[in-house]
């Protein structure tokens, strides 16, 4: 038995631009999956240093906090840490008090005799962390209790 190998001068040039498409398809889709991976990793590490920015605006209105003062507490833009990291910034809106519940929160052990009840204010205030670098931003609605003040008129 004798093959007739005239027509198959040309398999050679095929099975290798084959193999070359093949390989140019694994290649791109390697290449997309890891794009994908750097820009969720991005977006990670940007939402990361944005809830850090809000955590630092809970800690400034927290040690700032004055009830009788409440727009003194609203800054805009404030970096988080100017020297390192001047793109996370934190915005603190003013605090109110809360439209629904209870206004006042009784705290124990600080109830005297005669009938007098302290207890704590409460508070909400927006706080907003954002960085510029990765266009990411976290809002949170923080509550906070100011107290002890009295919760009954009773004479002291």
């Amino acid at each position: 038995m004798r093959f007739n190998w005239k027509y198959e001068e040309g398999f050679a040039l095929i099975a290798a631009l084959l193999a070359i498409t093949i390989l140019t398809a694994v290649g791109l889709l390697v290449f997309a999956m890891s794009t994908q991976d750097i820009r969720i990793s991005g977006r990670l590490v940007g939402e990361k240093k944005a809830v850090s920015a809000a955590e630092a605006a809970a800690t400034r209105l927290s040690t700032i906090f004055d009830p009788s003062n409440l727009a003194a507490a609203a800054v805009s833009n404030v970096p988080a840490d100017s020297t390192n990291d001047p793109a996370t910034q934190y915005s603190i809106g003013i605090p109110t008090r809360p439209a629904s519940g209870v206004a006042l929160l009784p705290m124990t052990g600080y109830s005297q005799s005669g009938g007098q009840q302290w207890g704590q204010a409460r508070y909400n205030a927006p706080i907003t962390g954002s960085n510029t670098r990765y266009m990411s931003s976290v809002q949170v609605n923080l509550g906070i209790g100011y107290g002890p003040v009295a919760m009954t008129t009773t004479y002291r």
